[in-house]
């Protein structure tokens, strides 16, 4: 099942709350306008249908690009509730967010179309992403601010300068993908280095450079960020951030919240305050 809420809408951009909750993949949709999305929780599978096959893990590090005409269906091999900010620009406006870099050689000029089908986006982009969906809907962000919120969540995600587009072969790319999936199977785990490549049927030392190479960041770092993604997420829910800390498979609060702290610049408390009494 999935459901689609419509949070804001105005002449430049539009935002909905995308949620999927089935263990089959969905009916297959076709894109009418390019969009941006941007995974909030859990872990799903784009899987591109036309014009060409492709399938694409989604998770909170990256933004997935949509191009206008694309028929696909969301998979879910991780069970549980994935959701997802889907973001639409007025097409003028997005041409000049993309960067050249982004767009495929074939465009027609003045036209949006991706080349890659993601992007990695950083710290600052995942706390946009959350700030954005609370605030709409809370209720608490006016017409115009929730427009810049959502611009310049656009631009930061596009933009050189903060997010990198994920660069492999195929064979490596699909074994970062299988680690991916093995960590959201079990988000609160606490891992060791050899159960993840035993998993995934790989030596601990491979598994290591290759998801260095392929995602840019260290295999722990990379579940970290995931945990503390599922948090912006879930933030709003809990109120007592000690329960939430041992329900993300964190060591300690204190620990939570001084990873928290150093990769989005302020504490649990503070992000709460701010995304919910703004």
């Amino acid at each position: 099942m999935t459901t689609s809420t419509l949070l804001l809408e105005t002449s430049l951009v539009k935002v909905h709350d995308v949620q999927h909750l089935a263990p089959q993949a969905t009916q297959p949709l076709e894109t009418a306008a390019p969009a941006l999305m941007f995974p909030y929780r859990g872990l799903f599978v784009r899987r591109i249908l036309a014009p060409q096959a492709i399938e694409v893990v989604a998770e909170a590090s990256q933004v997935l690009l949509v191009n206008a005409g694309e028929r696909w269906c969301i998979l879910h091999p991780v069970p549980g509730v994935s959701g997802h900010l889907e973001i639409a620009v007025l097409s003028e406006l997005l041409a000049e967010l993309v960067p050249g870099t982004l767009l495929c050689n074939q465009a027609p000029p003045g036209s949006v179309v991706f080349g890659p089908h993601r992007q990695r986006i950083d710290a600052r982009a995942q706390v946009l992403v959350a700030l954005l969906r609370h605030s709409l809907v809370e209720r608490i962000a006016e017409t115009l601010e929730a427009e810049s919120l959502a611009l310049t969540l656009v631009r930061r995600a596009l933009g050189p300068r903060t997010a990198r587009i994920p660069g492999a072969s195929a064979g490596r790319q699909k074994l970062v993908d299988r680690t991916k999936l093995v960590l959201m199977a079990d988000l609160s785990r606490r891992w060791s280095l050899q159960q993840i490549a035993d998993e995934v049927g790989v030596s601990a030392v491979y598994l290591t450079q290759v998801f260095q190479q392929v995602e840019g960041l260290p295999l722990y770092q990379y579940h970290l960020r995931l945990r503390l993604a599922r948090a912006l997420d879930l933030l709003a829910d809990y109120a007592d951030l000690s329960t939430l800390s041992q329900d993300l498979g964190f060591s300690s609060h204190s620990h939570f919240s001084a990873a928290f702290l150093q990769t989005y610049g302020r504490s649990p408390t503070a992000f709460r305050q701010a995304a919910l009494q703004r």
